[in-house]
């Protein structure tokens, strides 16, 4: 990673060297973070294992921007692409963890906390030994890719939804790529024979599917209900090719209210990434025993060092614009082997105790707790945050919902429900008046995902350019 990128900027500096010689300003490179916000090419070069879950991070800050333009500041971003699943819980505002775990080893920089599973538009299905239906992690890739897409042999996820209708064979990418539906039912028909498997090709789809989401659902769990918060509270934002697609069967088994499909879904990430601030951020090791008293005195030195720091980590890059500066602490009772991470103020005991009630189910007012870390986080707003505040998903890019009266068209097609086929409506996202109330069941398609609404949900396309679909 480090070669990669010092070669990026000397190829960037070459080529931008007659436009220099002309009095064009270069322009900059920028690097995505786990941590949710860029930095620049230079400083990722120095620490590439920073950049370890940046496509990711770019989803959540995606996410949190296009459902706050909704209303929705509660949110869990649910990002399903082809090989896997990313979730992430987002409560106001978007926070950091610094005890992740990629492939089994631990990455103590800070990160968004993101919960990964093995699932996703691509996964392979398969019986295992004693003749169990699993799907993933395993996964076709874009080589040779699902069966529909003209060259796998071995079904998907996304084969499962096209034998069940959930995918429309001629409006797969805006209609630029057709699916083989022929194709899928026969060779999955013929791998079902092979297998000795008793299922209909019909059973065997909608078997896949219950399965993946309940994979699905599982990741979701952990983020929520695991670490004391109600799903029911929050908004579920789904993003990614196959996000929409099962969205609201989750939101249904979690009682999820409200399903937000943004803006193109299938490029979230990447817009996450341009409005995201230039972040630094800075910790210290303290190990220092509270029991009442607050070592106010000694917390306001340390923090007042790091910032001076990051004021000159800011100069030194050529950053423009004030910093702001958020301060936490990693805390413990004393003994414990973990910690957690609360806000830096007068209430930082009792957000501790509060937290630790709520995360593990108990707390020890009376016991001796430990600050171990000082984190501090540095922010400064991107060049491109004044764009993109808001406006970049249908402004910069082009806002659905400008059909004129008269030109929808929703034909409607047997959908394949709970084992029973439903006459559903298939409706173009572009052709979506804004604000008009419609029912599912329905299918929504659009260049880079479908959304799949079931029957009983209501859905409408706001003034922020996004898909919400209310459950009942």
């Amino acid at each position: 990673m480090q070669r990669y990128l010092e070669s990026l900027e000397q190829r960037a500096g070459e080529l931008a060297a007659p436009e220099q010689a002309q009095g064009v300003k270069s322009p900059r490179i920028f690097v995505m973070q786990s941590s949710g916000g860029i930095t620049s090419l230079a400083s990722a070069a120095r620490e590439p294992v920073r950049t370890v879950l940046s496509g990711p991070a770019g989803g959540v800050v995606g996410a949190s921007v296009s459902a706050r333009r909704s209303g929705f500041t509660r949110i869990i971003a649910f990002d399903m692409g082809g090989t896997s699943t990313d979730v992430s819980l987002v409560e106001g505002a978007i926070t950091t963890a610094s005890d992740a775990q990629v492939a089994g080893l631990p990455i103590s920089v800070p990160m968004l906390d993101i919960h990964t599973v093995g699932a996703g538009g691509g996964s392979l299905a398969r019986f295992d030994a004693g003749g169990v239906l699993r799907v993933g992690p395993e996964s076709a890739g874009a080589d040779p890719g699902p069966i529909c897409y003209g060259r796998g042999t071995q079904p998907t996820v996304t084969d499962a939804n096209i034998i069940l209708g959930r995918l429309q064979p001629t409006r797969f990418l805006g209609g630029d790529f057709t699916l083989d539906l022929d194709r899928t039912r026969r060779i999955t028909t013929e791998w079902l024979k092979q297998q000795g498997s008793p299922l209909t090709l019909e059973r065997f789809a909608a078997g896949v599917i219950r399965v993946v989401n309940a994979t699905m659902e599982k990741a979701i769990r952990v983020v929520s209900i695991e670490r004391g918060r109600d799903p029911r509270e929050f908004a579920l934002v789904a993003f990614g090719g196959a996000g929409g697609l099962h969205a609201c069967a989750l939101a249904e088994a979690l009682r999820i209210p409200h399903v937000i499909v943004p803006a193109f879904p299938g490029a979230l990430s990447a817009l996450g990434i341009l409005v995201s601030d230039v972040v630094k951020d800075y910790s210290r090791t303290v190990l220092w025993r509270v029991s009442s008293k607050m070592p106010t005195a000694d917390l306001n030195r340390e923090f007042s060092s790091l910032e001076r720091k990051a004021a000159k980590d800011f100069r030194s890059e050529g950053w423009e614009g004030r910093a702001t500066y958020s301060r936490s602490v990693d805390v413990r009772y004393r003994g414990q082997g973990y910690e957690l991470n609360v806000p830096a103020n007068a209430n930082l005991i009792e957000a501790f105790q509060k937290e630790h009630q709520r995360r593990y189910g108990y707390k020890h007012p009376a016991r001796e707790i430990e600050i171990v870390t000082l984190r501090l986080r540095a922010t400064v707003k991107s060049p491109k945050s004044g764009i993109a505040n808001g406006h970049v998903g249908t402004a910069a890019l082009g806002r659905p919902g400008r059909a004129k009266p008269g030109s929808i068209s929703s034909p409607e097609v047997p959908v394949l429900f709970d084992g029973k086929k439903v006459g559903t409506k298939i409706y173009s996202r572009d052709e979506l008046r804004l604000g008009k109330k419609y029912s599912g069941p329905a299918i929504v398609t659009e260049y880079s995902a479908t959304t799949v609404i079931r029957r009983g949900h209501c859905f409408h396309l706001d003034t922020a350019g996004n898909l919400v679909i209310a459950l009942r």
